[in-house]
């Protein structure tokens, strides 16, 4: 009399929007999203998505891996993506891992080191990043035991 049963429908998830952090947001712990994702808030942990852009009233305090990364806000720890783009207002400090393409903007911030690797998988290419940094250093340990052993060299002759 006041209302019909209705059948329980399934309804599908719908993949093609954006998720929001909004600005009063604060999350603790880790991150997962296979889809897209716009931070405004502060995010300390991990963080894993396709897509992610860190508005500039954004912040992430942590590792993040990710198909796609635009940063305009502030970003502290390392990255791995395929594609990375670094705003005017982009602050990161951490060592940056990608695979196909790398753009800064005049104004950008960057304190750490930059990196492209082949590697897909966060533990992979921090593997290759470390390799890379211990063969350069014994390269220079190296060549500083070759110039202490054998003959002094001449600073001035007669």
């Amino acid at each position: 009399m006041f209302g019909s049963k209705k059948k329980d429908t399934v309804r599908p998830l719908n993949d093609t929007g954006r998720s929001q952090v909004s600005e009063t947001f604060s999350l603790e712990g880790t991150l997962r999203t296979s889809g897209a994702i716009d931070i405004a808030g502060l995010i300390k942990g991990p963080v894993f998505a396709d897509d992610l852009i860190i508005k500039e009233t954004g912040s992430i305090i942590g590792p993040v891996e990710a198909d796609k990364i635009e940063i305009y806000g502030h970003l502290e720890g390392k990255i791995l993506a395929k594609s990375i783009v670094i705003g005017s207002t982009g602050v990161v400090k951490g060592d940056i891992l990608f695979s196909e393409s790398l753009k800064t903007e005049e104004g950008a911030d960057i304190n750490g080191y930059l990196k492209k690797t082949e590697s897909t998988s966060m533990e992979a290419a921090q593997n290759e990043f470390k390799l890379d940094t211990i063969e350069t250093s014994g390269s220079k340990e190296k060549e500083k035991e070759k110039s202490k052993k054998g003959r002094p060299k001449i600073v001035a002759s007669n």
